[in-house]
């Protein structure tokens, strides 16, 4: 394997210096390693040869690529300069077409020949009533490549394509080291490879640039899918569990007064039995004396602060400080109310700090900080400020942690000499695989169940011609007392896009609602303008909201039961998932309304009807990756994963993610240190891959 990473690509026959320098520059590819790991995107079937009569008359829209054998009667230039074009004129016996290239002419024509037999392989296609071919793959009868089979089709630019690369190039290439190899050294240990009846690794490199059958493509992909995910797994989980034994943390052994008196006296509602279960798993790890790094995922409305809180608290009984920050002024806000009311009667000493604190309530928190007063301090970027110091720091939420970056988080870990616990929460349900990868080195809790008397959100699909009937029903609600949220996507009209914006529908709502105060938020506003806008709906003095989706996270009003999306096809799954969440949140029936034009796609219909079918957000999130693709799911792929996967997917290849991560905690549990032979082999392959592991006790 040393051999392939080091052999430059341009050694390999027919590469030579400048073509080599193309694919460095276009796909990254120098060695004949990287080659061999430049994979097909997809495959077409060439076990079987078509005629020509077969063509004619055939619709040609839905037609796949084809292979036809017959020789070429005519080749003859037609054009002239940037509109010459080769024209061949091919014949198998039942019928004529035209095969017709536009680019390297000159060479084509001294090595195609009339009245030689030849495989002609392209997607047909009909030109004034004639089937024709555009740059078909044309090869000799006995030639490896048209024996029938699977084609992989390559990824290309389209620089890469003028040249006269093409998918035969890299068919070609990837054969031609292949055959070069007579041992190659495995990369799995043998047990795995037996356990998981797996290729070996020459078998697998080469039945995937060239398979003679689809059931050998698919033991392909699955031993190269299962090899990068092994490593991928092994990279996260050594690591997790070195820095899981060797990192120092406080020790909360105590439960004490203020934890019991909350919990007895205070507790605005029953825990539900998953908050429960992640209190214990939080104390757990809080009595270790190693530092807890644990997610704590659970959707809108499941009581996430609560259970922040409650652990706070335990922070408190052994004294020690906490603090709780958020990526926004309204969302660290409500959580200091929603605190504060809960905790003041017991004489908690809470605190709010944000950009807009004034100096002078500025120098009480920085006082009772450092004299170990204040016991709780809430507040956004601006607690990691360096005059920020506390006096015994033991503990840190941080909510919606995705939407800091990740040298604003690491800032907080400088606050104490050890390390504080840390709990990061996030709203966004993240799909088992990425939790597996993405977060793979954190403890990962799961609130999967709402409090008891949550209504589910009523979620309904409607159409541009339903609008008077839509805006009927609003009507109904503000009647009963209810409060309206109305989301754009757009805060002003662009003529390029035909969607509507926040600007047009703003004065287009209150002329609706006459009799109804409306409020209005976007990014672009003002911090203290937004703040006001949002105070009057939050209060109840304006009963609509129109917004942009700046509303998404931490926007808490109960008496709101109605929000419209306009234009929801411009939406993800799982931001329609989290701006529903503004709904939902009181004891009334709530419904969220997605506004969409008639014509849409149908993955477009597909995703929205999802969206009324259920309110499990894991389901959605499921879906939403599985539509979109991991790099798409907000927030979960911002600090990446330890290395790039060739073949491997995160949306598709759940099963064998569990499969890669279960032999590797086999072998870390018999092997911690890799020290065996087969544990040193492993250990110089992940150092070759490159780990790039960073320390997420500092950055979670």
């Amino acid at each position: 394997m040393d051999r392939l990473r080091n052999t430059d690509i341009k050694f390999l026959r027919g590469m030579g210096p400048k073509r080599a320098e193309l694919l460095d520059k276009n796909l990254g590819i120098r060695t004949y390693y990287d080659m061999l790991y430049h994979f097909p995107t997809h495959y077409v079937d060439r076990t079987s040869i078509r005629t020509v009569a077969e063509l004619q008359g055939a619709a040609m829209d839905d037609m796949p690529s084809v292979q036809l054998k017959g020789r070429f009667v005519t080749m003859t230039v037609q054009g002239e300069g940037a509109r010459q074009r080769l024209v061949g004129l091919f014949t198998d016996g039942t019928g004529t077409m035209e095969v017709i290239w536009f680019q390297r002419i000159k060479w084509l024509r001294e090595h195609y020949r009339t009245a030689t037999d030849y495989i002609v392989f392209g997607k047909p296609t009909l030109f004034n009533g004639r089937v024709n071919m555009v740059h078909p793959e044309v090869e000799l009868p006995d030639s490896p490549l048209a024996q029938g089979g699977f084609r992989g089709v390559y990824p290309l630019t389209e620089q890469l394509r003028n040249r006269g690369f093409s998918s035969r190039t890299f068919a070609n290439a990837a054969t031609e080291i292949i055959s070069g190899i007579h041992t190659l050294s495995e990369t799995l240990p043998q047990e795995v490879i037996r356990r998981y009846n797996l290729l070996e690794l020459r078998t697998a490199l080469s039945a995937i640039h060239n398979p003679p059958t689809l059931a050998m493509l698919d033991k392909a992909r699955l031993r190269l899918k299962f090899e990068e995910l092994f490593y991928l797994q092994l990279d996260i989980q050594r690591y997790a569990r070195r820095r899981s034994s060797s990192t120092q943390g406080f020790r909360f052994p105590r439960i004490g007064q203020f934890f019991n008196n909350f919990y007895s006296q205070f507790l605005p509602f029953p825990l539900t039995g998953a908050q429960k279960r992640v209190i214990k798993e939080i104390r757990s790890d809080m009595a270790t004396g190693r530092q807890m790094n644990r997610l704590l995922q659970g959707d809108v409305g499941s009581g996430k602060t609560l259970v922040a809180l409650l652990t706070m608290l335990i922070a408190l009984d052994n004294g020690y400080q906490a603090c709780l920050m958020a990526p926004t002024e309204i969302l660290a806000t409500q959580h200091f109310e929603t605190i504060q009311a809960l905790v003041a009667p017991m004489g908690v000493n809470v605190k709010l700090l944000t950009g807009s604190t004034r100096k002078k309530m500025r120098d009480e928190i920085d006082a009772q900080l450092l004299d170990g007063s204040l016991h709780i301090l809430i507040g956004t970027h601006a607690v990691i400020e360096d005059r920020v110091r506390f006096r015994n720091l033991g503990y840190i939420v941080i909510d919606e942690q995705h939407r800091f970056g990740v040298a604003q988080r690491a800032r907080l870990w400088n606050k104490n000499v050890i390390s504080p616990h840390v709990l990061v929460m996030t709203a966004t349900p993240i799909p088992r695989t990425l939790a597996m990868t993405v977060y793979g080195d954190l403890d990962v809790s799961v609130i999967d169940e709402l409090p008891p008397g949550r209504k589910p959100v009523q979620t309904l699909l409607r159409y541009d011609e339903n609008r008077l009937a839509t805006y009927q029903g609003i009507a109904r609600q503000l009647r009963m007392g209810r409060q309206v949220y109305i989301v754009y996507p757009l805060i002003k009209e662009n003529e390029k896009l035909d969607l509507r914006s926040l600007e047009e529908g703003y004065e287009n709502i209150c002329e609706i609602y006459r009799n109804y105060r409306v409020a209005y938020v976007h990014g672009k506003l003002k911090p203290e303008e937004k703040d006001y806008q949002m105070s009057i709906f939050a209060s109840g003095e304006a009963q609509i909201l129109v917004s942009t989706t700046v509303i998404e996270v931490g926007v808490n009003v109960p008496n709101a039961t109605t929000m419209l999306i306009e234009n929801a096809e411009r939406f993800g799954l799982s931001q329609l998932h989290q701006l529903r969440g503004r709904v939902g949140r009181g004891e009334g029936q709530s419904y969220c309304i997605l506004m969409t034009k008639r014509k849409i796609s149908g993955d477009t219909r597909k995703r929205l009807e999802l969206m009324t079918a259920t309110t499990d957000g894991f389901a959605i999130a499921e879906a939403d990756m599985q539509m979109r693709g991991p790099g798409d799911i907000e927030g979960t792929m911002q600090s990446g994963i330890p290395f790039d996967l060739h073949i491997a997917n995160l949306s598709t290849d759940g099963q064998v993610v569990q499969m890669a991560r279960d032999a590797v905690c086999d072998i870390l549990d018999a092997d911690p240190e890799l020290a065996s032979p087969a544990g040193a082999m492993l250990a110089r392959q992940l150092a070759r891959l490159g780990s790039r592991i960073r320390d997420w006790s500092k950055i979670s």
